[in-house]
């Protein structure tokens, strides 16, 4: 494994209270990823993958759209990975494996059933991120799922709809959620951050609870990663947390209401809803 001492002890200091910063996920990716050995870049590029699969979902859609090109590919790449497995060629091996399944995929969804795209991509990013060969990247990656899960869960509970639609992936906590009738869904003592996320579910300023949340993966970051110094980890939370203060600095609260407004309005969108419950 490779230590970087100079590049961690170069890091600047951050919070999620930060106001502004000097440096951003761009900067990252241009200046300090070349420092990195191939192996750990190849660690790197799982959170890059998450804007591939934003550009890839929406090249699907429209060939010529335009795509924000933050992830590590461009639009034309990704299109070239569209077309090989539409017209049954093998694709390139840079491709992750993860983007070959969904591409396939989604070419065998009904028009009925595309609404399902973006659950079935991210379940098989979850997958693909926690079978990577570093513990820590992949136990990062199963408390993400298990976070947006067991909110999904208990949103769904609070509006009476079907929690077994909402839950993304094939994890035994996956399943424990779908199954279980328990008002914990028997996860109380097996996951610790599961009451914490119950008090955030209850919060209705959409912006505080969306807070919260990063609140929480930021301290799991600092805990988890606690007893990594100079290595490969502490670069990965560097970039996680710069990532989310990036995000909440391009928001203010209005802006932040409106996005959340946004995500439910298509969330009831995607949810198909019976004749009976129409009226």
């Amino acid at each position: 494994m490779s230590t970087y001492y100079c590049l961690v002890a170069g890091l600047p200091d951050i919070s999620l209270d930060d106001g502004k910063l000097s440096y951003s996920v761009a900067d990252f990716k241009s200046e300090l990823y070349p420092e990195l050995s191939v192996q750990d870049r190849k660690l790197i590029d799982l959170f890059y993958l998450k804007f591939d699969n934003t550009d890839l979902l929406k090249l699907l859609k429209n060939k010529d759209v335009a795509t924000e090109g933050r992830g590590n590919f461009s639009s034309e790449e990704l299109l070239q990975l569209i077309d090989a497995v539409r017209d049954g060629d093998i694709p390139d091996k840079r491709f992750p494996s993860y983007l070959v399944d969904f591409v396939t995929q989604y070419f065998r969804l009904s028009q009925e059933e595309l609404y399902r795209a973006e659950d079935i991509l991210a379940s098989l990013y979850f997958s693909y991120g926690m079978a990577c060969c570093n513990a820590f990247i992949a136990s990062w990656f199963e408390f993400n799922l298990n976070l947006n899960n067991i909110l999904a869960a208990l949103a769904a509970r609070k509006y009476k709809m079907d929690v077994s639609n909402v839950i993304v992936g094939e994890t035994s906590i996956c399943e424990q959620l779908r199954t279980s009738n328990a008002r914990d869904f028997g996860l109380n003592e097996t996951l610790e951050y599961f009451e914490t996320l119950q008090r955030i579910s209850d919060i209705e300023e959409l912006v505080e609870r969306e807070k919260k949340v990063d609140t929480l993966k930021w301290k799991w970051l600092e805990d988890e990663s606690f007893f990594h110094y100079f290595t490969i980890e502490r670069v990965f939370v560097f970039l996680m947390q710069l990532e989310m203060i990036e995000r909440w600095i391009s928001l203010d609260k209005d802006k932040g209401n409106e996005l959340f407004r946004k995500m439910i309005q298509n969330l009831k969108n995607e949810v198909q809803i019976p004749e009976e419950f129409r009226k």
